[in-house]
């Protein structure tokens, strides 16, 4: 199924499904109308777009996206059919006679895909409740005639039209069989050849043939594909969909019909969303009967602007420190109530998508619901790319004041990048507690862990303050020593049961699960390379390892209390 080039206009689709029905179908209006003065030939930008279908001005720095007035066609009409999809009226609703595919191709003496090839010049359709609540394209009998006045000489060539003779179908066969058994030709390209050579239309000679199959299933035209598809090939069709190539291409490569194209590629798609990891912090109000409403109607962009920061500036590949830093001076505060509406949303999308593949058939998905699954976790991606472009400065100030001489805050910068990306994950909006003061920490812990030389730089009121926000964070209260104990004694028998024995001792010295589980007492991975007589990078090999394993055994809940 095709889907909006541009990311604006794509955006502006989903934010409109929170806007009441008639402001929908005023909305809807206006872009058929747009869709009317298009020309291909030139270029638009995004905020004449969106005025022109929502009467609101954008600003300049929002709506800079530049689009090309052929693809923009192809958008438009794409935005047309999905937005008539949410308001789609009855048939008893509407004041003028509305056509069906079939109805119009009778009309007009030619094929459903003529009509198809119609819309794609200017041919303005809408979704419509027919009989027993069916939902089907249509087109009013007012977009016809406009249609009709802008294009006759595509009417005129359609009532001219001149049907096969017996004797041509029958050719027309014969020229298909021969060319198929004596080629490796796919079926596209011999139906292209023929065409050529008669000179009738792609449509003409397609019908002809699938028509003469129908009726002859024993004599088939085309000889068979070669039944089942490979796992290697299916993950070359996905990853060159991926690369842009278009699906005729496909068929043509691969010997495939184009449904045959499209179930490999949404199979693919379904069994990466179900495998992917998707967690989030649960939130009562994502229950309620408006939550979509009260957490999504807000654009984005209104809660905050998107700063445009390059992000493979995070691993800090090159040295160009004091540009970054220079960088850094733009970016704008991120408030409380910002924050929170944020942290909201990135949570309740995350919440919608892994909602929506429960239950998914992996081989029997349609690319609607995918596509939904993906819009969600691709906003939940650019919420979590907001916050964090908000927060460099934050790293910044907290590797600061643990340089060294030897450890210098180009190093530390990118650490500290890294653990706010996880403190991203992991924060608890719920709890009233300010992202700084958790990303503080969890900057702070990781430097303490991964950077052995750090430890001698915390004194004794940092450590008591560092505490106070982790019983906050994970609690919210005092701490039962009990029930830690409990946890942590139930953590080093999974531990055991699953591990062998050099991973077992580097986990447990590593996340101090030797001795008190209030008093934790961790090893570095210098210090445990020597106890085992390995480097430091072979230790921290085996201690991803054993995580990987780790995760399969341990609840959420329980690595969370391992690696947090």
């Amino acid at each position: 199924m095709r889907t909006i080039s541009s990311p604006s206009l794509s955006q502006l689709l989903r934010q409109l499904r929170f806007t009441p029905p008639e402001k929908r179908r005023k909305q809807l209006d206006a872009a058929e109308e747009l869709f009317g003065i298009i020309d291909k030939d030139k270029e638009y930008p995004f905020e004449f777009v969106c005025f022109r279908i929502t009467g609101f001005h954008l600003k300049s720095a929002i709506g800079s996206e530049i689009i090309k007035g052929e693809n923009l066609l192809e958008d438009l009409r794409i935005f047309i059919t999905r937005l008539s999809g949410q308001i789609a009226r009855t048939i008893p609703e509407v004041s003028e006679k509305v056509y069906t595919y079939e109805e119009l191709a009778e009309k007009f003496k030619v094929s459903k895909k003529t009509i198809y090839r119609w819309r794609k010049q200017g041919l303005i359709g809408e979704k419509f409740i027919f009989k027993k609540g069916t939902r089907r394209f249509g087109f009013l009998e007012s977009s016809v005639e406009q249609f009709i006045q802008a294009h006759p000489d595509l009417v005129g060539k359609a009532e001219k039209y001149e049907r096969l003779t017996i004797e041509e179908k029958k050719q027309i066969i014969r020229n298909a069989a021969r060319l198929s058994a004596n080629t490796n030709l796919s079926r596209h390209r011999i139906i292209r050849k023929i065409s050529s050579r008669t000179g009738r239309c792609f449509e003409t000679i397609r019908y002809t043939l699938r028509d003469y199959e129908k009726v002859n299933p024993q004599k088939a035209v085309f000889r068979k594909t070669g039944g089942a598809i490979d796992p290697t090939q299916s993950a070359e069709i996905y990853r060159l969909y991926k690369q842009g190539v278009k699906s005729k291409e496909l068929m043509e490569r691969f010997r495939r019909n184009k449904s045959s194209i499209y179930r490999i590629i949404n199979t693919k798609r379904a069994k990466l969303l179900h495998a992917k990891k998707i967690d989030f912090i649960f939130s009562e109000e994502f229950l309620e009967e408006d939550a979509n409403f009260k957490i999504l109607a807000k654009p984005l962009r209104d809660i905050w602007p998107a700063v445009q920061m390059d992000l493979e500036s995070f691993t800090l590949v090159d040295s160009s420190l004091p540009e970054y830093l220079q960088t850094l001076k733009d970016v704008p505060i991120l408030n409380r109530d910002n924050e929170i509406e944020l942290f909201r949303r990135y949570n309740y999308l995350k919440y919608l998508a892994d909602k929506n593949r429960i239950g998914m058939s992996l081989t029997r998905v349609s690319g609607r619901k995918l596509r939904q699954i993906e819009d969600y976790l691709s906003e939940a991606e650019e919420i979590k790319r907001r916050i964090i472009e908000a927060n460099l400065p934050l790293v910044v100030s907290v590797a600061r004041k643990h340089t060294s001489g030897r450890i210098s805050l180009f190093d530390l910068l990118g650490e500290g990048n890294f653990s706010l990306m996880n403190a991203v994950e992991k924060f608890d909006y719920t709890k009233g507690l300010r992202f700084g003061t958790f990303a503080t920490w969890t900057i702070t812990k990781d430097f303490a862990q991964k950077v052995s030389e750090l430890f001698e730089h915390f004194d004794k009121s940092r450590a008591a303050s560092l505490a106070n926000i982790q019983r906050e964070m994970h609690t919210g209260e005092t701490a039962d020593f009990a029930a830690i104990e409990s946890a942590h004694k139930s953590l080093t028998r999974v531990i055991k049961e699953n591990l062998n024995e050099r991973e077992q001792y580097i986990i447990l010295h590593r996340f101090g699960l030797i001795g008190s589980p209030i008093r934790k007492k961790t090893k570095t991975l210098v210090e445990i390379g020597m106890e085992l007589d390995l480097s430091k990078e072979r230790v921290r090999q085996i201690e991803l390892i054993a995580l990987q394993k780790l995760r399969q055994s341990l609840s959420a809940e329980e690595f969370e209390l391992l690696t947090g």
